[in-house]
């Protein structure tokens, strides 16, 4: 296969996760495994995929924010936790292999998929909070910022299921500052990847281009449908890159 055909692959795999990312997230079990097959290292591929998704993110954030459905200000303190707990994902990243992550993933995803499949209940009205915002932003954002750091795919899906279930937000508000605390925690481990060294600038950004304009599609359609799409797509990207990981293991 020509390199330039293998660039057009990537950047097509680079929009359809920017589409599936803005609503359900798992961006990153396109990215990252289409990254490794075209040559790189599992390093490099790590910080290209950063690279890459914060366009991707970032053109959701950037839609979300326009509509109302979420505010900077508010939530610039959890983006700050979320980016910190990336950088020391990505800073342990470096030296330590993410087997132990890809054994136990499967198992989370096929939990989340199920919590919202069959959860009664669950729409674009908010429900009771089980925590505090303080103690929310405190102690779970910073873990599955972490997490994003280290590994990365499902982190979108990780923060989608700790809004509901334990924010209380609606399907819709809950994409919305998922959106913002992923593209924090992309940045904090992107600057470490890229000060490692571990970046391919040039695809990255060719990628990302096609990342941000997925995600504009895909912001959109999660405004219009919101939960009658959210849900059962979240269920379904669940289950597949539980497959996908259980398959490959």
């Amino acid at each position: 296969m020509s390199p330039e055909l293998v660039i057009v692959l990537l950047v097509g795999a680079a929009f359809a996760a920017g589409y599936m990312d803005a609503i359900a997230g798992g961006g990153g079990m396109i990215i990252i495994p289409s990254l490794l097959l075209a040559g790189l290292d599992p390093v490099s591929a790590l910080g290209t995929a950063k690279l890459q998704a914060l366009f991707g993110s970032g053109s959701a954030s950037i839609a979300f924010v326009r509509k109302g459905h979420v505010g900077p200000r508010e939530v610039l303190p959890a983006m700050a936790l979320s980016a910190g707990g990336a950088a020391l994902g990505a800073l342990l990243a470096q030296y330590v292999p993410g087997d132990l992550l890809a054994a136990i993933l499967p198992f989370l995803l096929i939990g989340i998929a199920i919590y919202f499949a069959l959860k009664p209940g669950i729409s674009d009205i908010d429900r009771e909070r089980r925590l505090t915002p303080f103690l929310f932003a405190l102690l779970v954002v910073p873990a599955i910022g972490f997490y994003d750091g280290v590994f990365g795919p499902g982190a979108g899906s990780f923060f989608m299921l700790a809004f509901v279930g334990l924010a209380g937000y609606g399907v819709l508000k809950a994409t919305a500052h998922t959106k913002l605390l992923n593209f924090a925690s992309n940045v904090g481990a992107f600057l470490v990847f890229a000060a490692f060294g571990s970046v391919h600038w040039s695809l990255g950004l060719a990628m990302g281009l096609a990342q941000f304009a997925g995600a504009q599609l895909g912001a959109a359609s999660a405004m219009r449908f919101g939960a009658a799409l959210i849900r059962p797509l979240l269920v379904t990207v669940c289950l597949a890159l539980a497959a996908r990981l259980l398959w490959t293991s």
